[in-house]
């Protein structure tokens, strides 16, 4: 009989797993790193054990640290979540061993999938369409493109995709050791890369009896980095070629027939438009993504885990699916600046709303469910990864769903990290998604995000400055109830400047008898936290959140500019700064070498990724701050590239 459960993971899934664990009256068991310390996972646990250092490699991946924890809490099952040692055979093994219940499948199972490579040679002789296996060696020109992919992991780590011959090796040996840091397994291998196509994915749900169900079907096809942004159930391309669900749903069975599966695992393909498809991977876990077949179902899957692991029969067959849910992944990033992850502290993190348990009413309006790892005031680190949240929307229809979560996620409150909130907005209302239009090339086909609204920032801008000025007049030491940048005569106004990304936006504000004047809007009220303005005879109320250095209005982060920046923090030209912290994985230059534009001179690895540092321009290293396997901070100058002087 299960009563404790450890949860060898952290965040988002930790949090999910022990939501599960009370409602069915079970005590949870935490590990955290250091740099996790204060995360809000620890606290919800019953019991947490640290397990010294910040890497994963020193920690989340050291199985005997995590089993000496569950055996230390007396704990008596442990369950993976996702990542990690999810998918490790050894470590399912190790904690069985150790006499604790597996929250997984069979070792034997997790062994058979563990290796891509092994795995389609299986689904083939199972009778699962494959995508033939391509030796690096073997590749020729008229293989190209080709996808490099990591053997033992997923999320779209060690994942490379591969346009010419000349890249070939360098791109493997990078994928190589992106697998390895992720996964503990530098194992990679080639297959033809499919630009464009659906990524089709079916939960199945075994039970130690016989029983395997096909759940239903997921839709995962917009990616960045070969990692999922937007997820849905049913999917549109299933939706539109019905007949395509019963195949999708017999592959998927046999596939977890053919290795003895039992327990919650989700079989991968990538499908053409025409219905068919073919078999990617099989995840012997639970996926990020699973809240949305919940939120069709009923179901609570880790509920079933746990039952299915304690010997309980799976009904002869699963529930009908009702209604239309999305899930879209809030990561801390910058879509337009390459996807770069952002590190810091989130000042606040709200989102209005009810959130339900897993599973959900499947009637009625839409609602909102939110899976986070983080609350106001968490600290987002460089060492996981970078995503924050998942929020998902159930609806009677598609279309419905969409409005809803576009509409939650714009009036969200997220301050103090950039993240990936605008663009997920921008594609819930985009035409192409509204018409299912989903492939895996969504992003190459219509840009990333929509373009900057120059007007919504001057605006916020404006009531940035009034913001400020209503803030200094009400922490006046003196004359407190006299207007700021008072003249008895009209003189110059006063001037507040603020930046968005690479744009300023200088406001001229002035004080008068009749309140306060500014260009282009008549203000109605103006506090340190609301601002009500009237534009061309629309009134709209704009609330602000002030911190140090920086100012959120609505979803427009602004920078105040100092009006007397310190010369000794100005750079060199041509200094490449760390864009975050992280450690120095490779260094492809030496100080005098000559370089060209775009050229990458080092890598970085943050957040479980690497990350190139390329030249700006053609010129000359004459400086370079940094060594392999150096830890550096954000803002940090790497190397200094000297520009040609054009002739």
């Amino acid at each position: 009989m299960i009563t404790s459960v450890l949860v060898a993971n952290r965040g988002e899934i930790a949090r999910r797993v022990f939501r599960t664990a009370r409602a069915l009256g079970l005590q949870s068991v935490a590990v955290h790193s250091s740099a996790d310390a204060a995360a809000p996972y620890v606290a919800e646990a019953d019991a947490a054990v640290h397990l010294p250092g910040t890497a994963p490699a020193e920690t989340y991946l050291r199985g005997e640290l995590v089993i000496e924890a569950a055996l230390k809490a007396g704990a008596d099952a442990v369950h993976p979540g996702y990542g990690f040692l999810s998918e490790n055979a050894e470590f399912a093994a190790a904690v069985i061993e150790a006499g604790l219940t597996w929250i997984g499948p069979p070792v034997e199972a997790i062994a058979s999938m563990g290796s891509k490579i092994e795995a389609k040679k299986l689904m083939d002789a199972a009778g699962v369409p494959v995508l033939r296996q391509l030796a690096a060696g073997d590749v020729t020109d008229a293989d190209l493109p080709v996808l490099v992919k990591a053997s033992a992991g997923g999320g779209g780590r060690g994942m490379r995709v591969v346009e010419s011959l000349a890249e070939l090796r360098s791109e493997i040996a990078s994928a190589e050791a992106e697998a390895l840091s992720a996964f503990g397994d530098g194992t990679v291998f080639c297959e033809p890369y499919l630009a464009t196509g659906r990524h089709i994915e079916v939960q199945v749900l075994a039970d130690q009896h016989g029983t395997v169900w096909a759940v239903g079907e997921r839709e995962c096809s917009i990616q960045r980095r070969h990692q999922k942004v937007v997820e849905e159930a049913p999917s549109p391309l299933v939706e539109r070629i019905p007949s395509m669900r019963e195949r999708l749903y017999d592959a998927a069975r046999k596939a977890a027939e053919a290795i003895g599966y039992v327990g919650a695992g989700t079989v991968e393909f990538l499908a053409d438009e025409e219905g068919g498809f073919y078999f990617l991977e099989m995840n012997t876990r639970l996926q990020v993504e699973h809240p949305v077949t919940e939120s069709v179902t009923g179901l609570d899957l880790v509920a079933w885990q746990l039952a299915i692991a304690a010997g309980e029969k799976l009904p002869a067959e699963p529930p009908a699916a009702v209604g239309h849910s999305i899930e879209v992944r809030l990561y801390a990033e910058d879509p337009l600046n390459d996807w770069q992850p952002q590190t810091g502290t989130l000042h606040r993190f709200s989102l209005s709303g009810t959130s339900f348990e897993a599973g959900g009413p499947r009637e009625g309006a839409p609602w909102i469910r939110v899976d986070s790892g983080v609350v106001s005031g968490s600290e987002v680190s460089p060492y996981y990864d970078a995503m924050l949240a998942k929020v998902i929307v159930w609806g009677a229809t598609r279309a419905q769903a969409a409005a809803r979560l576009a509409a939650e996620l714009q009036r969200a409150e997220i301050h103090g990290v950039r993240t990936n909130r605008d663009l997920l907005v921008w594609i819930l209302r985009h035409p192409a998604f509204l018409a299912g239009d989903t492939t895996t090339a969504f992003f190459d086909e219509h840009g990333v995000g929509a373009p900057v609204d120059g007007d919504a920032e001057r605006v916020a801008a404006v009531v940035a400055a009034l913001a400020d000025a209503a803030t200094r007049r009400g922490t006046a030491r003196v004359q407190r109830g006299l207007p700021g940048g008072w003249r008895n005569l009209a003189s110059q106004g006063q001037r507040k400047s603020y930046r968005v990304g690479d744009r300023q936006y200088d406001v001229d504000y002035r004080m008068t008898r009749d309140g306060v004047v500014v260009d282009g809007a008549t203000v109605v009220e103006a506090s340190a936290v609301r601002v009500v303005l009237e534009v061309d005879g629309v009134r709209r109320a704009h609330s602000v959140a002030a911190y140090p250095g920086l100012v959120c209005v609505g979803s427009v982060a602004l920078t105040p500019v100092e009006r007397f920046p310190d010369p000794s923090q100005q750079l060199v030209a041509g200094s490449l700064v760390a864009p975050m912290p992280g450690t120095v994985v490779r260094v492809g230059v030496e100080v005098g070498d000559k370089v060209t534009a775009g050229q990458g001179l080092l890598w970085l690895e943050a957040m479980k990724m690497e990350h190139t540092i390329s030249a700006p321009a053609d010129g000359i290293l004459v400086e370079l701050a940094v060594a392999a396997g150096q830890q550096v901070e954000v803002g940090a100058v790497l190397a200094v590239v000297q520009v040609e002087e054009s002739a």
